[in-house]
């Protein structure tokens, strides 16, 4: 019989993963005129400033 996988319990530290965000960013391509995606995982405090 398979085991059963048990789920760890996080308390909810920033050394978890959880402290960063992705995001993405449309920026339009100066080469060619079209529309690219700028994906960057970030700190979650700095989301905001990602988009300014």
């Amino acid at each position: 019989m398979a085991k059963k996988v048990v789920a760890t319990l996080r308390d909810g530290s920033a050394t978890d993963g959880r402290s960063y965000s992705k995001v993405i960013k449309m920026v339009k391509s100066p080469k060619t005129g079209a529309y690219i995606f700028d994906e960057k995982m970030v700190p979650n405090e700095q989301v905001k400033e990602f988009f300014k």
